[in-house]
């Protein structure tokens, strides 16, 4: 495992990566290469997502435990999207965000959109689901010390997210299909999403409720027993 021994490029790179690189690739993925450039563009994304996740810690071995880790997670994420209606791809990427780390969480839910799109269907939708959940990891463990407290906030922080999904693929909705932008086009997309809207953010405020508390103290013992 790759570490970043210094500490204030690890900390430019933890705010960079999300809110500036990324968001970057994707939108010049969009206007530059449009529909034949969606796969490179995922593969950018996840290049750095692995990229923040590795700026989110300096031991080689904790690294190595946390990898595990956000596999692991990842991996019932994507088995997760294969039940019908109901997916707990937010309650996992923001479960292994509040315990493992913001990057953590950003890995597990980029990851989880790339990799269950191979069953599910690859388009240019990819990368906006890769950093719509992405950032709702990131966000859930930069207000990690709150949820933890809280399994009200957690569940609610589980409902929001859900919405902020929807308002992020709503605009890849529009930015995709229409050569201009504007609020009135915006909000005819947020209108048409709403019955999916409620529906995804139910089912998130479902699996925080079922899910939180067990794999919340799996994820404690396992950082208490191997010191990640």
């Amino acid at each position: 495992m790759i570490t970043i021994k210094n500490a204030s490029l690890r900390k430019v790179l933890r705010i960079a990566i999300p809110f500036a690189l990324v968001p970057a690739v994707i939108v010049a993925g969009v206007y530059l290469f449009k529909e034949n450039s969606y796969m490179l563009i995922s593969v950018a994304v996840i290049i750095l997502s692995l990229l923040l996740f590795i700026s989110g810690f300096e031991k080689k071995k904790t690294g190595t435990r946390r990898l595990i880790i956000v596999a692991i997670m990842t991996a019932l994420s994507v088995v997760g999207r294969f039940i019908p209606v109901f997916k707990p791809v937010t309650a996992m990427t923001v479960i292994t965000a509040v315990y493992i780390g913001g990057e953590a969480g950003f890995l597990v839910g980029a990851m989880s959109a790339l990799i269950s799109n191979f069953w599910f269907g690859q388009g240019p939708w990819t990368p906006f689901q890769m950093f719509a959940w992405g950032m709702i990891g990131l966000v859930g463990g930069l207000l990690s010390k709150y949820l933890k407290k809280s399994r009200v906030a957690l569940v609610i922080y589980g409902v929001v997210a859900g919405l902020a999904y929807s308002l992020i693929m709503d605009f890849w909705a529009l930015i995709w299909n229409n050569e201009i932008i504007s609020m009135e086009a915006y909000l005819a997309s947020l209108v048409t999403a709403i019955p999916y809207t409620i529906v995804y953010s139910a089912s998130n405020l479902m699996f925080f409720a079922l899910l939180a508390k067990p794999f919340g103290e799996k994820l404690e013992r396992v950082k208490l027993k191997y010191g990640v």
